[in-house]
């Protein structure tokens, strides 16, 4: 029988999706922490030496996966910017593909919703 993932295999599945997207881009990863609720979860810098923070959100399908807590992100963004470093934002969400009230099961097919990276603006307003 299959054992469904746990929050942390939801988030390392959600960063394994980001991260060969930020590849792809072309973006150097300097450090990666995949632990659940540590931000962010990678550190990265493009072909101009500029830094990014990217936020990593796993939720599970019918939830909107490009929607954060701006209170929250207002405070992470103040860090970004006194490290002189941009913050990307990357929501996936995932799902059953049987049903959204079943659980995402290891070695299974499942439902993906990923609509790429936004760039957040630090800038303060």
């Amino acid at each position: 029988m299959s054992k469904p993932l746990t929050k942390q295999e939801l988030h390392n599945l959600a960063m394994n999706h980001v991260g060969k997207d930020l590849e792809q881009r072309g973006f150097e990863f300097v450090a990666i922490n995949s632990t659940l609720k540590k931000h962010p979860q990678f550190v990265c810098i493009d072909k101009n030496s500029q830094y990014y923070f990217v936020i990593v959100r796993a939720v599970i399908l019918p939830e909107n996966p490009n929607n954060y807590d701006v209170i929250w992100m207002e405070t992470f963004k103040k860090h970004a910017r006194e490290k002189d470093a941009k913050v990307l934002y990357a929501g996936v969400g995932i799902g059953n593909v049987n049903g959204e009230n079943l659980p995402i099961y290891l070695n299974e097919e499942y439902l993906l919703e990923y609509n790429g990276i936004q760039l957040l603006e630090t800038n303060l307003n």
